[in-house]
């Protein structure tokens, strides 16, 4: 490597990959210095992550990667299959973005820090396990003794993060590549994770590459910035500098998609939505020989209202009960209580009379992949509603209905044949809300509808939310931990944590001047700027 280059960690010199012929990544030059967090950045599809995972080796055979590759002082593009093998989970440490999918949910943690303690280290038994012992405490995991014998899907998201950046570390990297680390986590979960990561870097000199496409996460705990798009480098330099004085006008787009505005006041008018006292418990399972266990209060009696027009947002971290609150309003979880929708009591519904009510709520989840049915066209996922609730419709009726409906949340037409697969995150999002729509309900759940969306993506599906709020009179009860978005779509908001409800108000006023320390703490790790 020449003298000039001798102080970095990590170098791409014009790295360029391709799939079958066609360019993904073009020509792009980068250096990670030890001891130094760079970020790269840009929408989904802007060559990220491909090129982390090209320059470590790890693309599918129908990748072409050309240009330049260093690790200190070894050539990258010189290595023969074992020695990648050695430097990969060795040298080089990951984080992947969803760490359910990247844990093997047959093995336990122990199990799973322990194999790569064993490829690298020559560790097993006993040592391996007091090692991986020790490295859950190093990441800050509450009960080391017991999480070693756990599974993957009994602990939380930021449990399992923190998992992975065991792994990562386990064997003293020289760098760590964090792919998207903190997606969909809660915005104080995110703030450790990140403070944990910062503080292993320095601890032990390490550089990393932390991938991205929040710029809030960037503008916070980076020291340098890559901007990409469409597989092309933007820019690149200090984070202050291209934060405060961008050069590229795709940069501007970027620092500008926080989602801003307001929602349109709400006409005044009787609630459309109340409940009273609405309290959520699950029996715990019953051990042989031994008492019952108490039940489980996940949502400790709350009282609530939504107006006709109006969004009620409601915030906390994972396992606060936002998600079970909504369901148990919709009487898809049991719970006691008094819910009124309409002048009509839901509580005292049950069996054919409570399934013809619900055409008029319907829910937007999460996860736009998960929740469509891929062996579906989005024609059959949007009317499936539609047939169940107006059977005598005709089929062309039907279609009218799809169309109009794809039309009005900014779908082309000629989506209705293709299938969930075939589309971006965006654009699936907006197919759950046709979906929704197209039984012209009167409240709409929405439960993290933005969280796996890149900023530019989300300010759309905000905008598009507003607008159809404001033509159709819709209520919304939306569902976030992005206080950022809750901030430009909610009139009002309550804070929820472990089940018990903290503060309510207005939203702009519980935002800018919190009255309980949870919502300050919440508010302080969001990083919001003040409100206009």
């Amino acid at each position: 490597m020449p003298e000039s280059h001798s102080r970095d960690l990590l170098r791409f010199d014009k790295l360029t990959i391709a799939f079958d012929g066609v360019p993904v990544l073009h020509e792009l030059s980068l250096k990670v210095r030890r001891g130094e967090t760079v970020a790269l950045v840009g929408e989904s599809g802007s060559g990220k992550s491909v090129s982390a995972l090209g320059a470590m080796n790890l693309l599918p055979d129908n990748a072409q990667v050309q240009g330049g590759r260093w690790l200190g002082e070894t050539d990258l593009t010189r290595l023969r299959n074992r020695d990648w093998q050695g430097l990969r989970g060795g040298r080089v440490g990951f984080i992947f973005q969803e760490p359910m999918t990247s844990l093997n949910p047959l093995h336990t943690v122990a199990k799973q820090i322990g194999e790569t303690l064993r490829l690298h280290q020559g560790l097993s038994g006993r040592a391996a396990r007091e090692r991986t012992r020790k490295l859950l405490e190093q990441v800050k995991l509450p009960r080391p003794d017991e999480l070693l014998d756990a599974w993957p899907h009994q602990l939380s998201g930021g449990q399992r993060q923190r998992v992975m950046i065991a792994m990562a570390i386990a064997n003293d990297p020289e760098l760590l590549i964090a792919d998207e680390p903190t997606t969909a986590l809660d915005v104080t979960v995110q703030q450790d994770i990140l403070a944990l990561l910062a503080d292993l870097r320095d601890r032990h000199g390490m550089g990393m590459l932390f991938i991205t496409h929040d710029l809030n996460l960037v503008r916070r705990h980076a020291d340098r910035v890559c901007v990409l798009y469409n597989g092309r480098e933007q820019e690149t330099g200090p984070v202050s500098e291209v934060f405060h004085s961008p050069r590229s006008d795709y940069t501007r787009t970027l620092l500008e998609a926080e989602p801003t505005g307001h929602p349109s006041p709400v006409p005044a008018g009787e609630p459309l939505i109340s409940g009273r006292g609405v309290t959520v418990s699950f029996q715990r399972p019953r051990r042989l020989f031994a008492k019952r266990a108490p039940a489980f209060v996940a949502v400790k009696p709350v009282d609530l209202h939504i107006a006709p027009g109006e969004t009620l947002g409601i915030v906390g971290e994972s396992g606060s009960g936002k998600t079970t609150l909504a369901m148990a309003l919709l009487r898809l979880t049991p719970c006691d209580g008094e819910i009124d929708f309409g002048g009509e009591r839901l509580d005292r519904l049950s069996g054919n009379a409570l399934r013809k009510r619900r055409r008029r709520f319907q829910v937007v989840f999460q996860d736009p992949y998960g929740s469509l049915s891929p062996r579906l066209p989005v024609s059959e996922i949007v009317s499936e509603g539609l047939r169940f609730h107006y059977p005598k419709l005709t089929e062309s009726e039907v279609l009218q209905r799809v169309q109009a409906t794809l039309h009005e949340v900014g779908l082309p037409a000629d989506c209705a044949a293709r299938y969930p697969h075939e589309f971006s995150g965006g654009q699936r999002q907006r197919i759950a809300v046709a979906r929704a729509l197209i039984l012209e309900p009167e409240l709409v759940i929405l439960d993290e509808p933005t969280s796996a969306l890149d900023r530019t993506v989300q300010k759309q599906l905000v905008e598009l939310l507003r607008d159809l709020q404001a033509r159709r009179g819709l209520s919304y009860l939306f569902i976030s931990h992005d206080l950022a978005v809750v901030r430009a779509m909610a009139h009002r908001v309550m804070v929820l944590k472990d089940g018990e409800l903290i503060e309510e108000g207005d939203c702009h006023d519980v935002l800018e001047s919190p009255t309980s320390d949870y919502t300050r703490a919440l508010v302080k790790a969001a990083g919001l700027r003040r409100d206009s």
